[in-house]
């Protein structure tokens, strides 16, 4: 074993192996992988090493296209046989509302490139005629599924990476990583120390043992999984290789292995495994098999596949699985370790252990990952996502794998967990909740207790008409409307302007204003979108979304501040509350003495006000594009600014309105929202943020991209549509057709209730965003006319807000 490394790669399964050969790809060649058994130890030796397509996150999806498409490659290049087996896989749908899922998966197909069909219950069962027709109602078929060996793909991925220049080096475990002052590591194993740049912790079942050696508990948690094979089926004999098969109402998968069928399944009854701490001595081991637990399911498989139950069981597998708590991969850098990367909660394995291996490399030698891959990001996760959280959202996430997850739909594991001071007071007024980074959020409110409970449905759902009332209220009067779930840093210090003005695209605001900024990568795409709100020369309050508050706090980093710069994260410190309406003015001006008139207090005005006597941190800005005001305050005062802005409201009519208010007047608005319209797919440009862009300023990062797409225009254009939509909007992810083929997608829909018109937000290419018909969003598998509207449909010159 060598003892200096650029990269140890930890941990010797698919995506170990995957990340090794990828980073020889990218042209690193002085790698070691470090296994501490066998190679495929661990997950991957027992896996089912069934491989498809679909995935709810088209970015992932890509990733697992790729992975696909690179099996041939990878055999030519290792002379390693993958043990391919591409069968075509159907999905099942047992019930009209799980066929409409797959008619979205389909349409979510189109823009990517897949040839997926849908097809009636006949042709299915005369594709695979094991299957009892009167069970199910349709099916998806996916001409490029079907299952590999995984003992076969890790060894290419291993054997290609050692013919480009790596070193794999087994039986040898990682006992410590003790981090350098330079940012280097020594990596401490059984047979020797390595020094290392970086890191990659791919170590699987062992990944938090890994993360524990620098401090780091990573949210991951093992279950235990089972599947059968059966013997021999005389009704495969001199047959052609059976489809993979999923069928949703079963909850169970089902391939061809040699003459038998492989039947496993994701029961609901799911049963961690060594939840506190994986077991050293845990090799290429099973655990004990428990048919009795998951017998609901067999019952249920043998009644779909009759055939199945007909003969015996020739092998149980039940082996441990890793997952974080909803089911994507954990990638990425660590916030706070430099050069520690990780790689793990990789469930599916052989459908993305290739994307994962491809965007990681590209991340460590190009400094950023090359495609979207937010859903997997590892900085997706704070310091809420506790080993107890973690086992709640993965038990919840492993017993649902096969069931829809609804547009409208809130989960109930781990709630409420996180909530802020005004949580009763909502709740008292018959809040609906939902769930954001494990803290609780009001969705909508019904008028009775009774009522607040929201049925899931890919239509308009029961909270259609008193989200439309709430809108209204703050279109006619004014509504308030919590926004704590928003995120927030304070940036102090003598180099505070300096900073900022070299890590956002706009220019600083002065003392007392308030500035709307991207924040660009070195490629010239959104990584962020900022209010950044000056309170003075030394002191500026950043406003973002708080989902990304650990990929920012990562990024600031990388470009560290200038010495005298304090950068300090408060999301939970201060708590907000924003007021709305044509009413908004004259409800808040009966508060203080301050002079709110739009001469004194202007559009996008910011400074220390006091309300009643509750200090706060007045904004004068509207995601509503109503008359609006931002009011943060420390978490001491948000009950009783609550109070006494719900009291003294009463006489202007003032209604509590939530979320999804919110998110359809914003689209009526044309406001787009980081991670749906802001990407990093996607430039300044193309997303209609270039008025924010000031390349006047100096030099700021990704300055000089900005400047080549602001003077190419950008390929894409983010544009608003009309729909014609009947009962059921976009949610995002939908096709946009123009005259009869695929163009582009939708990032955000909603049912506009102050125009009366269903609306989306969606990327169409620049050489279209001119046109006005011609337009089409598929949704639920039906093509509706759509028209694009050149500007906002509601108040489109901002006179509302700025009045």
């Amino acid at each position: 074993m060598r003892s200096d490394a650029r990269v140890v790669v930890i941990g010797g399964g698919v995506v170990g192996a995957s990340v090794l050969y990828h980073l020889t790809q990218a042209g690193w060649k002085d790698v070691l992988l470090i296994e501490r058994g066998e190679l495929t130890c661990g997950s991957t030796w027992h896996a089912a090493g069934g491989m498809h397509t679909i995935n709810g996150d088209p970015n992932v999806a890509k990733l697992q296209q790729y992975t696909i498409n690179l099996y041939k490659e990878l055999e030519q290049i290792s002379g390693q046989s993958c043990g391919m087996h591409i069968t075509g896989g159907l999905m099942l749908a047992g019930t009209r509302d799980r066929l409409d899922w797959l008619r979205m998966a389909k349409a979510r197909g189109r823009y990517l490139g897949m040839d997926l069909e849908i097809i009636s219950v006949d042709e299915a069962a005369r594709l695979f005629p094991l299957m009892n027709k009167r069970h199910f109602v349709g099916a998806l078929l996916d001409p490029i599924e079907g299952h590999v060996d995984p003992y076969g793909v890790t060894q290419a991925y291993a054997k290609a990476a050692q013919i480009g220049g790596a070193e794999v080096v087994r039986q040898t475990r990682v006992v410590d990583l003790k981090a350098r002052r330079d940012g280097s590591w020594d990596v401490i194993t059984e047979a020797g120390n390595v020094h290392a740049e970086h890191i990659v912790n791919a170590g699987g079942l062992w990944a938090r043992e890994v993360g524990r050696m620098v401090g780091l508990e990573l949210p991951v948690l093992a279950m235990e999984h089972q599947y059968l094979i059966t013997e021999d089926l005389p009704q495969l004999k001199g047959q052609k290789e059976q489809l993979h098969v999923i069928d949703f109402e079963g909850e169970i998968y089902t391939r061809q292995e040699r003459g038998g069928m492989l039947l496993g399944t994701y029961e609901r009854a799911g049963v961690p495994w060594s939840a506190l701490q994986t077991p050293w001595d845990f090799t290429q081991s099973l655990l004990p098999n428990d048919l009795e637990r998951i017998a609901p399911s067999l019952e249920v498989g043998f009644e779909h596949f009759p055939a199945l139950g007909e003969v015996g069981i020739r092998k149980v597998v039940n082996g441990p699985f890793t997952f974080a708590p909803d089911g994507n991969p954990l990638v990425g850098p660590i916030r706070g370790l430099r050069n520690f990367w990780v790689a793990c909660g990789v469930m599916a394995g052989f459908s993305q252990g290739g994307g994962v291996g491809l965007a990681l490399s590209q991340w460590m030698v190009e400094g950023d990952p090359g495609a979207d891959i937010w859903g997997m990001d590892v900085a997706r996760y704070g310091d809420w996502a506790t080993l107890a959280y973690t086992n709640a959202k993965v038990r919840e996430n492993y017993s649902r794998r096969f069931r829809i997850r609804f547009p409208n739909e809130e989960l109930p594991a781990a709630r409420p967990l996180r909530t802020t001071p005004v949580y009763e007071r909502l709740e008292a007024a018959h809040a609906v909740f939902g769930d954001y980074c494990g803290l609780e959020h009001a969705l909508w409110f019904a008028p009775t207790a009774a009522e607040a409970s929201e049925q899931v449905t890919f239509h308009r759902s029961n909270a259609h008409r008193h989200v439309g009332s709430e809108c209204e209220a703050v279109e006619r009067h004014v509504g308030l409307l919590e926004i704590s779930n928003y995120g927030k840093f304070e940036v102090t210090g003598a180099g505070t302007e300096e900073w900022l003005s070299r890590i956002m695209a706009n220019r600083v605001p002065r003392v007392g204003r308030i500035a709307l900024t991207p924040m660009l990568n070195e490629r010239g795409k959104l990584i962020g979108d900022f209010t950044m709100c000056r309170l003075a020369a030394e002191r500026v309050f950043l406003v973002c979304t708080y989902a990304a508050e650990t990929y920012y706090r990562r990024w600031f980093e990388r470009h560290a501040p200038l010495i005298g710069v304090q950068v300090r994260p408060c999301a939970m410190e201060y708590v907000g509350l924003s007021v709305a309406g044509p009413l908004s003015r004259t409800l808040l001006q009966s508060l203080t003495p301050t002079d709110l008139s739009d001469t004194a207090y202007p559009f996008l005005s910011f400074r220390q006000v006091d309300l009643g006597m509750v200090p706060t941190l007045f904004g004068r800005i509207s995601f509503t594009g109503e008359l609006g005001y931002e009011i943060w305050v420390t978490s001491e005062y948000q009950r009783a600014l609550y109070d006494l802005l719900t009291q003294a409201g009463r006489g202007h009519g003032l209604k509590l309105f939530g979320g999804r208010a919110l998110n359809a007047m914003r689209i009526e608005k044309s406001f787009g929202s980081w991670a749906r319209e802001y990407r990093p797919i996607y430039g300044p440009y193309e997303a209609g943020l270039g008025r924010f862009v000031d390349l006047g300023k100096g030099e700021f990062v990704g300055r000089a991209a900005a400047l080549e797409e602001k003077a190419g225009g950008g390929a894409l254009r983010l544009v608003t549509f009309t729909v014609d939509a009947g009962d059921a909007d976009a949610s995002g992810d939908e096709p946009i057709w123009h005259d009869g083929r695929v163009v582009g997608w939708v990032t955000s829909g909603a049912f506009g209730h102050r125009t009366q018109r269903s609306l989306a937000l969606g990327y169409v290419p620049q050489a279209l965003a001119a046109a006005s018909d011609g337009f089409e969003i598929e949704i639920i598998g039906e093509r509706r006319p759509a028209q694009r509207s050149p500007r906002a449909v509601y108040d489109p010159d901002g006179g509302r807000m700025r009045s």
